[in-house]
């Protein structure tokens, strides 16, 4: 199991480019399997879970070719469809969350679907009734097969209908829109997420002739259509690294530029660093984080103690919350963090306490962090990695910590964010994999 060693105290400064949108990617990457023509996605990042995916698909026999680093093409013709029965199949997709994105593909264009139990972080619960209530919803059977942890769907004939999400899911949302591409009639789907993920889903689908309206709002129409043909796409900049990068040089920069981060597709994550006291300035679609002493804690108009919160889209994302509260630990002010989508994300910040962060963890789904406003310097320490975004974030502590700092299980920072130690290492970081 690998680890990065970081030398704390080195500033920041130069040009980062973000990676391609790694939930983006994961989907349209999935969507290939609707299509018997050739489908060529560029901006993929090179991470472990879309890898993986890649992997998953070559497999059930999708012909994969990569014509560069970021960019293959991914014709799904010939299909061996017995593999998904085998256990094999199950256990690869037990290790991969986003194995759950082929259900909503394989059943729309083939009338059934299999996968196990999926892994990824632990984060808390992450339960599938959306999934498979919206697929039920268009006429599919459910079987679960408890002792081999496996789900198996199939229908003969999916049909369209109007249906409420229980919840606005970004992956049951992406499901649901992928097999009801070739459901007889119209779709309605309320309730729907809206992310830049689902946006760009929805885009690419109607570029290989699929009739969705509705796009970025929270009610999606699909009418059916008989075939899909192949198409070329490009993945977005991933707004959770641009976002991590806005950390990195609020705690340790000195005037870091982030290049072509989409700036219409960030929502209101610049105006969340805002609100920390984090100046960012805007030249055309680049970010640049600007050197400062110090930065002041914004408060509500009647002066009480900030408060920022996970929401669905167009809501802040709750992939940044823990990013966000590192970055709160050296600002001035203090600040209330709510983190109401999983019950697990906040119990990194015992690491950052061990540290010497002032962190008060209120329970499972809320902190108290008191700024030291610069003036004292977190402690470098040995700690683990629990998840993608809180791997990321004890990077970011490290990289301000005093000394030196070993983080373990670096697979699950890796499953997330591309040479990520190479590419900050070049800005002035002092990190090293061993």
């Amino acid at each position: 199991m690998e680890s990065f060693i970081i030398e704390g105290g080195h500033p920041l400064s130069g040009t980062i480019t973000p990676q391609g949108a790694k939930n983006e990617a994961l989907e349209v990457i999935a969507a290939t399997l609707l299509t018997a023509e050739p489908v060529r996605i560029s901006n993929i990042p090179d991470i472990l879970d879309v890898n993986n995916l890649i992997k998953l698909l070559a497999d059930i026999g999708v012909k994969v070719t990569r014509n560069s680093r970021n960019d293959y093409t991914f014709q799904a013709d010939d299909l061996n469809l017995e593999f998904l029965a085998s256990d094999e199949y199950v256990k690869k997709c037990s290790a991969l969350r986003g194995s759950v994105l082929l259900m909503g593909p394989l059943l729309g264009r083939f009338g059934r679907a299999m996968v196990a139990q999926p892994g990824g972080d632990k984060i808390g619960r992450r339960r599938l009734d959306t999934h498979f209530l919206g697929f039920k919803c268009l006429g599919a059977k459910f079987i679960n097969d408890e002792e081999r942890k496996v789900y198996s769907i199939e229908a003969r004939k999916l049909k369209g209908t109007y249906m409420l999400l229980d919840e606005a899911s970004v992956t049951g949302t992406a499901n649901i829109i992928m097999a009801a591409v070739f459901a007889e009639g119209t779709t309605t789907i309320y309730n729907a997420a809206c992310e830049p993920y689902i946006q760009q889903l929805c885009h690419m689908l109607n570029s290989m002739g699929a009739n969705i309206s509705g796009i970025a709002s929270n009610l999606i129409t699909i009418v059916g259509v008989k075939q899909l043909h192949g198409t070329t796409h490009r993945v977005l900049p991933d707004m959770i690294e641009v976002g991590s990068f806005i950390g990195m040089a609020a705690m340790v920069g000195e005037g870091v530029r982030i290049k072509n981060v989409q700036l219409k597709h960030l929502g209101i994550i610049p105006d969340t660093f805002r609100r920390l006291g984090v100046k960012l300035k805007v030249e055309g679609d680049d970010i640049i984080v600007l050197k400062q002493p110090h930065y002041v804690v914004d408060s509500f108009i009647d002066g009480t103690i900030m408060t920022i919160a996970d929401a669905p889209w167009p809501g802040l994302t709750p992939d940044l919350i823990s990013v966000l509260i590192v970055v709160a630990t050296q600002a001035r002010g203090s600040v209330l963090v709510h983190q109401k989508m999983f019950e697990s994300r906040l119990f990194f910040v015992d690491k950052l306490i061990d540290m010497g962060a002032q962190i008060i963890l209120c329970d499972p789904h809320r902190c108290v962090i008191v700024g030291h406003d610069r003036k004292r310097q977190l402690r470098g320490g040995r700690m683990t990695s629990p998840d993608i975004r809180a791997g990321i974030a004890l990077l970011i502590a490290a990289l301000g910590a005093k000394g030196t700092s070993r983080i373990d299980n670096i697979a699950q920072i890796d499953r997330g964010y591309e040479d990520i130690e190479a590419r900050l290492n070049a800005l002035g970081a002092r990190i090293r994999r061993e």
